[in-house]
């Protein structure tokens, strides 16, 4: 029996409290900027996944982070006019990707919006997936995951993702001097060098202004 109790002892001693779970998700979340945007798995080092999830349902009691959307998670941000500000598109588009463990591509005009072609702000962003086609609410806005050829979202986290994918939503009767040459200030030489890289991943005529970008920041 005192070796039962021992055993049960030793057990309960390795692991952690939920209140001290709670003094370890408040600290991390004290290091965070307002308007950052997270999935619990960023804390499940600190302790098992319930007394996370308590953790973070006590600190949305306390209103230092609020709920998002399903699994997404953020602390507030403020400003002395409009008030509570929301958070990038770019910044919940990354805690899904660490919530579902999935690859996402910016596409269409989002992808041309991010390399400054594109002066929409839309309230639907459509994001190419590996993972399954679903819709993500968030307040009014509105994600969209469309899955995809792997081969589409094989440049995902890369510059160069993003801008083949906007190059297609351009049209190669739509893409001027003007927009290759904004294009080139977006590659340093590692990005460059990657760019040539992924050129595979995207179509011929995409291919042909890939190498005209990456190869004239060579000689810039």
């Amino acid at each position: 029996m005192r070796e039962n109790e021992g055993s049960i002892s030793h057990k309960m001693a390795g692991q952690k409290s939920p209140d001290s779970v709670d003094t370890a998700v408040n600290a991390r979340l004290e290091t965070q900027p307002q308007g950052w945007v997270f999935a619990p798995d960023v804390f499940f080092g600190l302790g098992r996944r319930p007394a996370v999830d308590m953790a973070l349902a006590t600190q949305l009691l306390r209103g230092h982070i609020r709920r998002l959307a399903r699994g997404i998670y953020g602390r507030p941000k403020t400003h002395p006019q409009p008030g509570l500000l929301s958070p990038s598109m770019e910044a919940l588009a990354e805690a899904l990707k660490g919530r579902d463990a999935i690859r996402l591509q910016p596409s269409g005009a989002q992808a041309a919006n991010l390399l400054g072609k594109s002066e929409v702000v839309p309230m639907r962003v459509d994001l190419l997936t590996d993972g399954i086609s679903r819709h993500v609410k968030i307040g009014q806005r509105e994600i969209v995951l469309k899955q995809t050829a792997p081969r589409n979202t094989a440049a995902a986290g890369r510059v160069s993702g993003t801008v083949i994918q906007a190059l297609r939503w351009l049209g190669a009767q739509h893409v001027e001097d003007g927009a290759i040459n904004a294009l080139k200030l977006r590659l340093n030489e590692g990005g460059k060098r990657t760019f040539l890289k992924d050129i595979r991943y995207a179509p011929a005529w995409v291919g042909k202004l890939t190498r005209i970008i990456a190869q004239a920041h060579t000689h810039a």
